[in-house]
């Protein structure tokens, strides 16, 4: 991820003087990394990354899009990596299951579906700490806030629970 931060920094400054009233946006910054990822894997050296890219492309309209470690890219109205894959996109899919239901979203409704998605990942991974960082990007920017806390967890639904591990009935 260094590597990648080290090119995209450079990229942007290269960009930034270089360029004659063009900005990137996300669609080019999904292109350039989904090639980048794929000439590393055809060099036999692999960025073991897989980014999402989020964001508004050239005509200012929302683009969320994927790219992994063998350059394979892919686009949807809700995308994760890793366990959230498997987890959260089932929960975000109920809410945005097409680009027409994700552009009917508002703000509040698809930020209780991402609290509900860390809520389900967090007691998952009973390691994990209840703590995130979420970023809402808008045509007005990008606004970022830090250290959200999900709501006071409880285990207490743990002892009800039968089946597994040592039981006494």
């Amino acid at each position: 991820m260094q590597y990648l931060d080290r090119l995209l920094t450079s990229l942007s400054i290269d960009e930034s003087y270089t360029s004659e009233g063009h900005s990137l946006h996300a669609q080019n910054l999904h292109t350039y990394l989904a090639k980048v990822l794929y000439k590393r894997r055809s060099d036999f050296n692999p960025l073991w990354n897989h980014v999402l890219v989020g964001g508004l492309d050239g005509a200012g309209a929302p683009f969320l899009a994927s790219a992994d470690l063998l350059g394979t890219t892919f686009t949807a109205p809700s995308l994760a990596t890793g366990f959230g894959a498997h987890l959260a996109v089932p929960i975000l899919r109920r809410v945005a299951e097409s680009d027409e239901a994700a552009a009917r979203l508002t703000r509040e409704q698809a930020l209780e579906a991402v609290k509900e998605c860390m809520k389900v990942l967090y007691y998952r991974d009973a390691r994990s700490m209840d703590r995130y960082s979420i970023a809402v990007v808008t045509r007005e920017g990008v606004e970022l806030k830090e250290d959200e806390v999900l709501e006071k967890q409880s285990w207490a639904f743990a002892e009800g629970i039968r089946g597994y591990g040592r039981t006494t009935d």
